[in-house]
């Protein structure tokens, strides 16, 4: 914008020059040709002055009211001229501090001559300002679980370029809130507000109007918007889901002064030859001026709207139209265009770059070729990606950018402006400035406090509930080299599935194509699967495994993990088991035992006596019995091979079993991250809290063999890794002699003993 204005300037001087020196010439050529005793016409008036009855004296008062004329206007042209110039860099600089970009302004060399001459200042002068730190506010109809995943698109390139306070209002239902909510309360941007809006309260207003459009009845909500958004909220910048930013946002907030009179719409003209009528025989849209206007991108003047009884307004004329056009085929823009149709004054035509629209039916290579910068691309089709557009890889590739773009990184500050207290933000700091950063375990400590953007139901989930309260969810975690194992458990698992993947956001778009190519995986619609975005240098597996837990909505869980197979009928045996043993009004915690293979193909037991049989030929074994047999040893395998019925055991030190539990069991201990005793703390805690543990003689689980993890890795190599490791071990057991007093004593002294 800088160089825009500095042009213009360039472009009034020499416009100044071109005025003055004619004006200097024609001064020179009179007082030659007077003293020569001639004339020159110089215009159809001067033509008096070769009447021989026109006198020399006449002719001469006449030239030096002419020179006057001139004299005067040259003064004026040389005052505009200094005053252009002085202007000067500090202005510009100045602009720079206090303004962000706005829309490029247009005019011939006449009319801005003209205006200098009248005294008026240039162009950029008079364009409006966004200030540095106002408030930019943005509506968005978000409604499901796939419309709240590429509402994150947008919402990234929005803070990608901005550099105001955002304030979002989200007409949201309850799926689209709760994932939302979940991930702007873990991102934590500074100077980023959210509210939300029920969009179910919302459907009685729109209801009554049939739609074929594929958005449904929330495709119909934007009609609303004066009555659900806060009266004390003057205007607002409306946008669809599937669209992406290639500029800062204030540039069209700052299109809002560019409103005149009764304008109170800002619309793109539609690039489709849709209101035409003519893309294919019968084909009758809505009334439209012309080609109309998309409303997936609409600036929204919501006081004069309000003023204008724009509800009233919308209704009658969507009334009138059904009678003969019996639904919408656009949802909302069929209504928008025909209010339009019968009112044109209310809009303010933006520039195509605000809203290129990419479907099959437009003709968006029309605006895209005739500028050079597009603001706003809009995927106005149900087909996204794979619209047929011969540019398509280009814009493609601008939606990837910021697709696969690493959340974290624009948590950027926004120095300079106040921002309201974020209470969360707050504890955080208090938190991490207590911890010591010369402490070699920091980074470990650290990591308890981090918060992690989390995005819940990244992929559509449907669960109903059992009618006899019986349900059971299985729990685990999984980082992206053990996705291959999700289509195995989907098979050995019928019943709801809540997962926890720690990934970023590059791997979040290839476990998305991993899933919609899957089959197994896109037949299981009761799998909730639960992004953990990463950050930091450790695994938080007891983070993540907390976030699964959390979202369970079975009154029992399974607690397992990503690496094991349940056995065939599993969850029908664990549904029956937790009736048997009235998990309901007792505090138990039921047993699978636990066995692994070596080998990457198995022949999975189809019963307890298939496997043992296997067990007898060291095809399986008991799990981890070679390097970590205290684990599980108290499961007591050997009365397992016999027994028929449930029996208790004990705990013992570093037992870690896998369990069914009620969903209301404690959460796993956060500071346990990476490789080593992540489970050991939570069995203890159980303990601690008199859960009994029963095992099941009828059920068993196999871990498949894999790559040895990371973290595995660092605990075998790095000895300051087994240090803080112990260290955390020691301050974890103080913190239950503190919570649990006496029983937790015996915690230290079969530690000491171990």
């Amino acid at each position: 914008m800088l160089g825009f204005c500095r042009g213009k300037r360039k472009f009034l001087a020499a416009s100044l020059t071109l005025l003055f020196v004619p004006a200097v010439t024609w001064i020179y050529l009179f007082t030659g040709n007077f003293d020569d005793g001639k004339s020159i016409s110089l215009s159809p008036l001067d033509s008096q002055s070769h009447s021989p009855r026109y006198s020399a004296s006449n002719q001469r008062e006449s030239l030096e009211l002419r020179m006057r004329e001139v004299e005067e206007e040259n003064r004026v042209l040389r005052k505009q001229l200094s005053l252009v110039q002085n202007r000067g860099p500090s202005h510009r600089q100045g602009n720079r501090s206090k303004t962000y970009s706005m829309e490029e302004g247009t005019g011939d060399s006449e009319s801005l001559r003209a205006g200098i001459v009248a005294g008026n200042s240039s162009e950029c002068g008079q364009q409006p300002a966004v200030e540095k730190c106002e408030t930019i506010h943005v509506a968005i109809v978000c409604a499901g679980y796939n419309a709240s995943r590429d509402v994150v698109t947008l919402v990234k390139s929005v803070l990608f370029h901005r550099r105001n306070p955002l304030h979002f209002h989200l007409i949201a239902d309850t799926i689209a809130k709760q994932i939302l909510a979940t991930l702007f309360q873990t991102w934590m941007v500074p100077a980023v507000r959210v509210d939300f809006y029920d969009a179910d309260e919302l459907k009685s207003e729109v209801s009554w109007i049939p739609n074929k459009h594929y958005s449904g009845i929330y495709g119909l909500m934007k009609l609303v918007l004066t009555k659900t958004l806060p009266t004390s909220l003057e205007r607002v910048i409306v946008l669809d889901t599937d669209i992406t930013f290639a500029t800062d946002i204030a540039e069209l907030w700052a299109v809002f002064h560019k409103f005149k009179g009764q304008q109170v719409l800002g619309l793109v003209e539609n690039q489709s030859d849709w209101y035409l009528g003519n893309l294919w025989k019968n084909h009758r849209p809505w009334p439209a001026l012309g080609r109309g206007y998309n409303t997936g991108v609409i600036l929204l003047l919501l006081d004069k709207l309000r003023k204008m009884k724009w509800e009233q307004m919308w209704r009658l004329t969507a009334e009138r139209e059904l009678m003969s056009m019996l639904s919408t085929s656009l949802a909302d823009q069929d209504i928008f265009n025909a209010v339009i149709k019968q009112n044109p004054f209310l809009v303010h035509q933006l520039p195509c770059f605000w809203n290129v629209q990419l479907s099959d039916h437009t003709r968006s290579e029309q605006c895209y070729r005739d500028v050079s910068d597009l603001k706003v691309i809009h995927w106005n089709s149900p087909k996204k990606l794979r619209v047929k557009n011969k540019h398509v890889e280009f814009f493609r590739n601008l939606y990837l950018t910021f697709l696969e773009y690493d959340g974290n990184l624009l948590r950027r500050e926004l120095f300079g402006c106040p921002s309201e207290a974020d209470i969360n933000s707050e504890n955080l700091q208090k938190q991490l400035s207590e911890l010591d950063e010369d402490d070699l375990c920091y980074e470990f400590r650290r990591e308890r406090f981090t918060v992690h953007r989390t995005h819940l139901y990244f992929l559509h989930y449907e669960y109903e509930p059992a009618p006899d309260d019986t349900d059971v969810t299985l729990v685990a975690q999984l980082s992206m080299d053990r996705l291959q194992m999700l289509e195995a458990i989907c098979k050995h698992w019928e019943g709801p599935i809540s997962l926890a993947l720690y990934l970023s956001d590059a791997e979040a778009q290839q476990f998305l194509r991993y899933a919609q190519g899957s089959e197994v995986l896109l037949n299981r619609r009761n799998v909730g699967y639960h992004i953990v975005y990463k950050e930091g240098q450790f695994y938080p597996v007891n983070l993540l495994r907390n976030v699964a837990m959390k979202h369970v909505s079975t009154p029992y869980m399974f607690l397992s993990d990503i690496d094991f197979l349940p056995m065939y009928g599993l969850y029908e045996s664990l549904r029956k088991s937790v009736v048997q043993l009235d998990l309901k009004n007792t505090k138990k915690a039921l047993i699978i035992p636990a066995f692994e293979t070596l080998r990457y193909r198995l022949s999975f037991p189809k019963s307890k006596a298939e496997l043992l049989s296997m067990l007898d030929m060291g095809t399986l074994f008991t799990f981890r019995y070679h390097v970590w047999t205290k684990g599980h040893a108290p499961t007591n395998f050997a009365k397992w091979r016999t027994a028929t019925t449930p029996y208790r055991v004990e705990w013992e030190a570093d037992f870690e079993p896998y369990v069914v539990v009620r969903r209301d069991c404690p959460e796993y201990d956060r500071r346990f991250v990476g490789f080593g005793w992540n489970k050991v703390a939570h069995i203890m805690e159980l303990d601690a809290q008199e859960y009994e543990f029963t095992v099941l003689p009828n059920a068993y689980m196999i871990h498949m063999p894999h790559a040895p993890s990371f973290d595995i890795t660092k605990f075998r190599s790095n000895k300051q890794y087994r240090i803080c490791l112990k260290t955390l071990k020691e301050e974890f057991q103080q913190d239950m002699s503190r919570r649990y007093g006496f029983k937790a004593l015996k915690y230290l002294t079969a530690e000491n003993n171990s």
